[in-house]
């Protein structure tokens, strides 16, 4: 068809035989709308007039000409597809050995990138099971600070105890309510170190993991990659794989995986310093605390010591006033006596006065006069009324006094039972409790 629309290009030759008009004849002829047509209508595969010789010879040069065309081409395709063989095998071969000069790098890479992860954690676990043993110093301690704070607790009701007026807000209270709030706040301190050294430990532990993680992923990586090193044009175990050279969108780069490695160390890294520095700050909690509360033990026993030698003194003092109060209520006693016989001993001389005067004033008529005798007996009866007035306000002093001195008696010796008691809460109850304080050793966590 192609050749039929070339020779339809030229006019045909005039024909012998010349034309005539036929009756026309209408053919239901179907249109040709496509890209070769020939005048818009249909050829249906035939053409009503012959060829011409020129369009013969025309027709054999062309198929000379596409023979010629078609050989060389193959000619010239024969030669590529040698030279193109030839340079695909050496590029095959370069690429390979490239690809496995590259495979024996990665594995460097990987070996490198496993010592250390391996390395990091062995550290990990040792400076881990360091800080395991602190924790546990970390909780003996605070199991050892439950004695010291029951001693303390027990000493102040004890020495709620004491009757007034010894029930008072000494040094050895204050140094005992110092201790307790010294107890509570080591004890929160400790609780808040273990909970920081609990989760340090979880820390330390989820970076081991991810190193771990990290190595176990490297190590598989690295056998393959090994076995990979080890293929040859040879081996038996290689067979076809077409979609392999696709990539995964979940791969990464090999930025992102060696700073996935380096980030995962450095992370370890600071861990493991954290925790080497939470040590170090345990050891100093645990060397201070312990150190702070067997100083404070010795202050308040020796604020015990000096309280007790001051109610020593004040009960021996007490006991050196009672004796003297109770000479001088013996003396008080024997002058009550002496002032009541005085008082006895100046009623006979006033009745006989008031007798004389009360006789003299029976004188009858100009008798009764007012001599120097009824002077002189008027004025014995008041000196001796006055006499026994001063006696009697003398007894009643004297008898007062007796009173305050055995009110002074009473008080005394109460003071003395207070100062006997809160020696015996101090010296027996509190003092022979705190013997059983914990030594340095077991405040530091060591025992």
């Amino acid at each position: 068809m192609a050749q039929t629309d070339v020779l339809l290009t030229k006019q045909p030759a005039p024909q012998t035989v010349p034309p005539c008009e036929l009756p026309p004849k209408l053919y239901d002829v179907a249109r040709n709308t496509g890209s070769h047509t020939s005048a818009g209508l249909a050829t249906a595969g035939f053409r009503t007039a012959k060829y011409l010789v020129d369009e013969w010879f025309q027709n054999c040069y062309a198929s000379y000409h596409q023979a010629f065309a078609d050989r060389d081409q193959s000619e010239r395709q024969r030669h590529e597809s040698r030279q193109l063989a030839a340079e695909t095998e050496a590029l095959a071969q370069r690429t390979q050995e490239d690809s496995t000069r590259k495979v024996g790098e990665r594995l460097q890479d990987m070996h490198c990138w496993k010592s250390e992860l391996q390395r990091q954690v062995g550290e990990l676990v040792a400076e881990t099971d360091l800080l395991l043993a602190q924790k546990l110093r970390l909780e003996r301690a605070l199991d050892a600070t439950a004695m010291p704070f029951t001693i303390a607790t027990d000493n102040l009701q004890c020495r709620e105890r004491r009757q007034h007026p010894d029930l008072v807000r000494d040094h050895v209270e204050m140094e005992l309510l110092k201790e307790v709030e010294l107890i509570r706040n080591i004890q929160e301190l400790l609780k808040r170190t273990i909970m920081q050294a609990v989760h340090q430990i979880r820390s330390n532990r989820e970076h081991k993991e991810l190193c771990e993680m990290d190595w176990s992923d490297k190590v598989d990586a690295y056998n393959i990659d090994e076995t990979c090193a080890g293929y040859t044009n040879q081996s038996t175990e290689v067979q076809f794989h077409p979609h392999s050279t696709k990539f995964e969108e979940s791969a990464s780069m090999p930025e992102t995986w060696a700073r996935f490695t380096q980030e995962n160390l450095q992370r370890a890294e600071r861990e493991r310093l954290a925790s080497f520095n939470l040590r170090g700050l345990i050891e100093c909690i645990l060397r201070d605390t312990s150190e702070d509360l067997r100083l404070q033990c010795d202050s308040v026993n020796l604020a015990f010591g000096r309280r007790l030698e001051e109610l020593e003194d004040a009960r021996r003092k007490l006991q050196h006033h009672l004796n003297k109060t109770l000479r001088e209520i013996s003396d008080q006693e024997h002058n009550v006596a002496e002032l009541k016989l005085a008082i006895r001993n100046k009623e006979l001389p006033l009745k006989v006065a008031q007798t004389r005067l009360y006789q003299r004033s029976q004188r009858p008529n100009v008798e009764l006069c007012r001599d120097t005798a009824q002077f002189r007996l008027v004025s014995e009866v008041e000196e001796l009324n006055r006499s026994l007035t001063a006696l009697k306000e003398k007894l009643l002093e004297a008898e007062q006094l007796l009173r305050n001195l055995e009110d002074t008696r009473m008080s005394l010796e109460k003071d003395i039972a207070v100062k006997t008691n809160s020696i015996f809460i101090d010296s027996q109850k509190c003092m022979t409790h705190r013997a059983r304080y914990p030594t340095i050793l077991q405040l530091a966590g060591y025992q």
